[in-house]
């Protein structure tokens, strides 16, 4: 049976997403374009937060195909 690893990937999805927001290269948009600087995190967090539900509806949804296979079966 193969491992499934979708949480550690939406894991790390979230803490690359925070360390970039956090990075000191993300600094360069914020002091080049004042208070618009910050749509790029929003646009990482977004980003990292679609991804993240994505991982996690597939594991479900292979979790409930799982599921269903093993009682029918």
């Amino acid at each position: 049976m193969k491992k499934d690893r979708s949480v550690l990937k939406a894991v790390l999805i979230g803490v690359g997403a925070l360390l970039y927001g956090a990075s000191p290269i993300d600094l360069i948009p914020e002091i080049l374009a004042g208070p618009l600087g910050f749509g790029d995190d929003a646009l990482v967090l977004i980003g990292a937060g679609v991804a993240i539900f994505r991982i996690l509806k597939g594991r479900a949804a292979r979790q409930a195909a799982a599921s269903s296979a093993t009682m029918n079966g």
